[in-house]
């Protein structure tokens, strides 16, 4: 079964160790829900350095270009700060759905009880 591409967004800390073991748990509740998660935050700063300004910038266009290609935004968390403003205007400008974590589990949840498994 092919997953469709799920973008996670969400406010990230400056903790990095914080923000890996977050990051990894919205993927796994994302995987869990049926789509392929897709996080830069996980690995783009395994190779580029955020304090160059031009590997910085290109970190920006590739996660841009993932989100592109997403078929949903996640918005995880509980605040919205401004990176995430602009992931959820660069989704709604594409046509992109976007939805919190609780709302993807909510439609899974509700795909499944109206799904065709149904007896009686």
């Amino acid at each position: 079964m092919k997953r469709p591409l799920a973008y996670i967004t969400a406010p990230w800390g400056s903790n990095e160790f914080e923000n890996t073991e977050t990051a990894a748990r919205y993927c796994r509740a994302v995987y869990d829900a049926g789509f392929s998660p897709v996080c830069p935050l996980l690995f783009l700063p395994l190779f580029l350095n955020d304090a160059i300004p031009q590997e910085h910038k290109d970190s920006i266009d590739i996660a841009r270009d993932f989100l592109r290609r997403a078929h949903v935004l996640v918005v995880c968390g509980d605040t919205v700060d401004e990176a995430m403003k602009n992931d959820i205007a660069i989704a709604e400008r594409l046509r992109i759905t976007a939805t919190t974590l609780d709302g993807l589990l909510t439609v899974k949840g509700q795909g499944r009880e109206k799904g065709g498994n149904q007896h009686g």
